[in-house]
Order: C-alpha cells, then sequence, then structure tokens
C-alpha cells in the first residue's frame, strides 16, 4: 500500500497545542473523494486537507474535509496547506506571494519572512436566510444580550450565521445549545459564529466562539472563514476596529487559544493569517 507524507499541525497558534489543529495528507495524489471523506473522519479533527498537483495559474491544490463533508474554502486549512506546501517543498522555500488552487478558486496568498501565512479569503455575501430564522436563532441564543450588528447569513465558500453579542463576557460566558443551533444552521449554514469587541487591554480586538454541531464539531478551536466573513460584517456596519485591521481571539474556552490576524482593505477585500506550528511529522497508509 501506498505510504504518503503525513503532517499535522496547530494553525493561528504561536505555540504547539495552541490555535487549531489540522491533519495534511501531503501527497494526496490518487486518493479519491471516498477514500479522503473516510479519512477525515478517521483523524476526527475539525478539518483535514489533502495537498494535490495544481491547476494552471496555481501553486498546488487543496480539497479540505471536515468529518461528514467536502468544504470549497476553510481558513485554517487554507493558512495550514500554505505552510505544509512550503515545508514539503511543493513550492519552493523563499517564495513570498503564491497561489492557492481551492474549490472556491483561486486565492492570493503571501508569505512572511518568518513563514507567518496570510491569504486573501473569498468575497463574503449577506445572504436571505430560510424562513423561520429569527424564531431558531432566539432558541439558539436565548436571553442573550446582542450587540449592535443584526444578526445574519453570510457566505464566503461556506456558509456561517454571524451574531454580534453584546461584549467579551457575554462570548465567553455563553453556554451552546447543540440542539438549537443544530436546527438554526440545519443545511443552510455550517455553523453559527457569535463575536463581540474584546474589553481593553488585552492585545486582541475581537473576540469569536464558532459552533459547528450538525457536522460533528461542537465548537470549532479556530475559524478563519468565520473570521472571515466577520471581517465583512463588520466593514460593511461600518465598525471596524484598528482601521480595517486588527487581532481576534479564538478558542479560549475549549484549551486552544489562538490568534487571526484580519485585515480589510477599502476595497472590503478581507485577507486573514497568523502562525503554524508543526506537531507531527511522518507518514501514513490509507
Amino acid at each position: 500500500m501506498t505510504q504518503r507524507r503525513f503532517l499535522q499541525l496547530d494553525v493561528f497558534a504561536d505555540r504547539p497545542g495552541a490555535g487549531n489543529p489540522l491533519a495534511v495528507v501531503v501527497d494526496a495524489d490518487g486518493l479519491d473523494t471516498t477514500a479522503m471523506q473516510a479519512f477525515a473522519n478517521w483523524t476526527n479533527l475539525s478539518e483535514t486537507i489533502f495537498l494535490l498537483p495544481p491547476g494552471d495559474g496555481a501553486d498546488y491544490r487543496v480539497r479540505i474535509f471536515t468529518p461528514r463533508q467536502e468544504l470549497p474554502f476553510a481558513g485554517h486549512p487554507s493558512v495550514g496547506a500554505a505552510w505544509a506546501a512550503i515545508e514539503s517543498g511543493r513550492v519552493d522555500a523563499g517564495r513570498t506571494s503564491i497561489v492557492q488552487d481551492c474549490a472556491a478558486g483561486q486565492l492570493p496568498v503571501e508569505v512572511g519572512a518568518d513563514r507567518a501565512i496570510r491569504l486573501r479569503a473569498p468575497s463574503a455575501q449577506r445572504i436571505e436566510p430560510p424562513a423561520g430564522w429569527q424564531a431558531r436563532l432566539d432558541a439558539a441564543l436565548p436571553g442573550v444580550a446582542r450587540g449592535h450588528i443584526t444578526p445574519a447569513l453570510w457566505d464566503n465558500g461556506p456558509r456561517w450565521w454571524l451574531a454580534e453579542l453584546a461584549d467579551e463576557t457575554t462570548v465567553r460566558g455563553l453556554q451552546p445549545d447543540s440542539a438549537a443551533i443544530t436546527a438554526l444552521t440545519g443545511d443552510a449554514a455550517v455553523g453559527l459564529a457569535v463575536f463581540a469587541r474584546a474589553d481593553a487591554g488585552t492585545g486582541y480586538d475581537i473576540v469569536v466562539r464558532a459552533f459547528c454541531p450538525a457536522d460533528g464539531i461542537p465548537e470549532d478551536p479556530v475559524t478563519g472563514s468565520a473570521n472571515a466573513a466577520i471581517g465583512a460584517a463588520l466593514a460593511e456596519a461600518a465598525r471596524l476596529p484598528g482601521n480595517g485591521r486588527y487581532v481576534a481571539s479564538q478558542g479560549r474556552e475549549v484549551g486552544r487559544d489562538g490568534r487571526v490576524e484580519v485585515q480589510v482593505g477599502t476595497d472590503r477585500e478581507v485577507w486573514i493569517g497568523g502562525r503554524v506550528q508543526a506537531v507531527v511529522r511522518g507518514t501514513v497508509t490509507w
């Protein structure tokens, strides 16, 4: 049977054990969709990625799977994919600009001198929610103090319900009702993300939590696509902190405190980035 190079990374992490874990099959050539989905289910991580030869105009191609489905785009898998493509030699070291090919399209990636990664997320659009959404949202956030921005359904590849809460204490103290969140998201969204302005002096600007129980992920540690959608929602509401460049904190409640660097341009393009830590290097037979 074929042995393939394998990595397990912590993404949006300043140290191993922080951020969001990601499984990476470096040499995924020859694996079909069924095999990829089965392996992603086996790893039981929020996402597993498979690196493949690129299409025209890109440097590598990536397929992204949760334990239950394939995603067109996700943030921490995309940041991790760029890092892994360089680490594995699929992309030459020393490159500062590369292009990722994924189901959501070709996305530009920038590589810092210390291999910090940032990439441009697909454009996020607010979309019409299904009928009866208000009652389901109220059931998912019963009696929870809300912020200034009206909750809405956003699409930047995956779809996210976004809800601004009153403050950091409200976000961090939220006790999620998985059944109610599953009823809210259904087939319409991958999950519910809540956010608020951070308390003063914390070293970050926004606090975020994301819940995906319908996808087998009660709480996702650090979620790049949700943070990118939140950046778009903040821009639309003219409530961006830091002149459009800010840091989000996510994952503390599940012991994976991570940091996402977000930049929203004047054209409302959203870039997300952070650091990556390699925790496991080896091979896998599947």
